[in-house]
């Protein structure tokens, strides 16, 4: 099996940075250089996925604060229509007075 370091698809850049410009449709050398390629694009999606994790953990206080916000205005507003519906005791009491 032909070692990444070996193949002419893997560079290193000046700042040390490696390269891989395979590609698993086109120019594979070797059936474990898909292996490796998919091992590189999993591990890619797992420092994705990381990210979003931790710039979730950043905005939860601000979404808590934001749901109590909305809490608390659909209360106010609930609470100022209140009026507009009569109760449901006096419904009852006045019914009880017609019979």
């Amino acid at each position: 099996m032909i070692q990444c370091k070996d193949c002419e698809f893997y560079e290193i850049g000046p700042d040390g940075r490696r390269t891989f410009n395979c590609d698993p449709f086109g120019n594979i050398k070797e059936p474990e250089c898909l292996a490796k390629w998919q091992l590189l694009r999993l591990d890619a999606l797992v420092a994705a996925h990381r990210g979003l994790l931790s710039w979730y953990e950043r905005m939860a206080p601000m979404q808590d604060k934001i749901f109590k916000y909305v809490q608390r205005e659909l209360d106010d507003i609930n609470e100022a229509e209140r009026w507009k519906t009569p109760d449901e005791d006096e419904d009852d009491r006045n019914h009880n007075n017609f019979v």
